[in-house]
């Protein structure tokens, strides 16, 4: 007995002397097996990771088996070698290993120690049988441990990745769920304002048709059945438009623009409707503006945001502005619709949050109670109202057109935000990119 531990603890300073060579011997068989790509791209710090552990393990339970260990109860070989063979799993998972790299290249492992096992009895002839078989189990043992709980970690890391991925898809059904709630909620408000507008156009028609109407209510029904017939013609419109952005029909024609020129029509053509309802419609901004941009696209963009402003403002009017975007945005341009309307407390402004949810989060950050950071809602086909310091309410039919702002700020890759206040007005501001390059 006394023969066998010396023999161990000799093969054990053996083995302790031969840890690198054994490594270069198994980084070596690594490199010419075909089958193992992904440990080329490793350094090889990173690809030895916890094998010199194990292979340190090893002398320590050669040592503990002939009884020459520190002081203390000696572990197992089994549980002397879990935790370095589940760290080399856990760690080559992570490095893109599959299952069968894995265990393969443990294979090669256990082929390098008993390679080397092998050397050793054959230089030392002398050994006993009994030696040689006892420092067979305990690296059994260890080689067994190491395939055994890299696998198992391969499984356990397989099972997080399910589970995130259940929960990755259930998030999606969810937001799946909700996108369908807010379109069908648009389509239904949509349906409202035409039922509204229709109506109203029947009454006035009927009214007209009245032989004893006087002439000064004649004269206001028409004015009421021009007004509801341009409101539809500008609904339907919305609709169209939505359903061909839905539907990803649109495309951008990225060409050069002239925002000023763009901007000024714009304002001419919707002046005379601001006017009507004695409020003024202000077009400002830098002449010969010029960046790159879809121009039927921006219009739109501007036509919707500067409608929905003459719609809502009841005193007052509407600032169309453009510019660069400021110093620490030289890449981008600014449009902004300005408007002394109503208002909105953050609170009812939550359909607008959700509908032009924003792209990205505004890289300056928010100032409390200033911005929402996306708002995406049109503020309705009935009216905003304010009064004894109440929320602002939104009508019928919002989210027509500011839901065709977001989706074109989205095709342009525009960054929208609003800042409101009650009773003070709203404010858009638009960045777009100033080339596309």
């Amino acid at each position: 007995m006394d023969s066998i531990r010396a023999e161990l603890v000799s093969l054990a300073q053996h083995m302790s002397g031969r840890r690198d060579a054994i490594l270069l011997a198994w980084q070596g068989a690594i490199k010419r097996d075909p089958k193992l790509k992904t440990g080329e791209a490793l350094p090889r710090v990173q690809l030895l990771d916890h094998i010199p552990a194990i292979l340190s393990t090893f002398v320590r339970e050669l040592q503990a088996a002939a009884g020459a260990a520190a002081p203390g109860s000696p572990k197992p070989a089994e549980e002397a070698a879990q935790q370095p063979a589940a760290a080399h799993g856990l760690q080559r998972w992570r490095q893109g290993y599959d299952l069968r790299e894995v265990t393969r290249e443990l294979g090669k492992l256990n082929e390098c120690v008993i390679a080397e096992l092998d050397a050793y009895t054959d230089s030392n002839p002398a050994i006993s049988h009994a030696a040689v078989a006892a420092a067979r189990r305990i690296w059994s043992a260890l080689s067994g441990v190491g395939i055994e709980e890299s696998v198992a970690q391969y499984f356990a890391l397989r099972q997080t990745e399910a589970a995130g991925h259940v929960r990755d898809l259930e998030s999606a059904l969810a937001e799946l769920k909700r996108l369908e709630e807010q379109r069908a909620e648009l389509w239904r408000q949509a349906a409202h304002d035409l039922r509204g507008n229709l109506g109203v156009v029947a009454n006035a028609t009927v009214a007209l048709t009245h032989g004893e109407l006087h002439e000064s209510a004649r004269d206001e029904f028409v004015r009421i059945l021009m007004r509801n017939v341009a409101s539809l013609h500008h609904l339907l419109e919305d609709v169209t438009s939505l359903a061909r952005l839905q539907a990803g029909r649109e495309q951008r024609r990225i060409e050069p623009l002239d925002v000023s020129l763009t901007m000024q029509q714009l304002c001419e053509g919707i002046r005379p409707l601001a006017q009507q309802q004695h409020l003024f419609l202000r077009c400002e901004g830098p002449p010969g503006f010029f960046a790159e941009g879809d121009t039927v696209k921006v219009r739109r963009i501007a036509q919707n945001l500067i409608l929905n402003a003459v719609k809502f403002t009841r005193q007052g009017g509407i600032t169309v502005s453009w510019g660069d975007s400021d110093a620490n945005d030289p890449k981008r341009w600014r449009l902004t619709i300005q408007d002394t309307g109503p208002g909105f407390h953050s609170s009812a402004a939550a359909p607008m949050s959700s509908a032009l949810a924003s792209r990205d989060t505004d890289e300056r950050g928010d100032a409390p109670g200033s911005r929402v950071a996306a708002a995406g809602s049109e503020r309705g086909g009935g009216e905003v109202r304010t009064g004894g310091g109440a929320a602002a309410a939104q009508g019928a039919g919002e989210g027509i057109g500011l839901s065709i702002v977001k989706r074109l700020c989205d095709m342009l890759d525009a960054a929208i935000e609003v800042q409101s206040e009650i009773g003070a007005g709203t404010t858009f501001h638009i960045r777009f990119p100033r080339s596309y390059q």
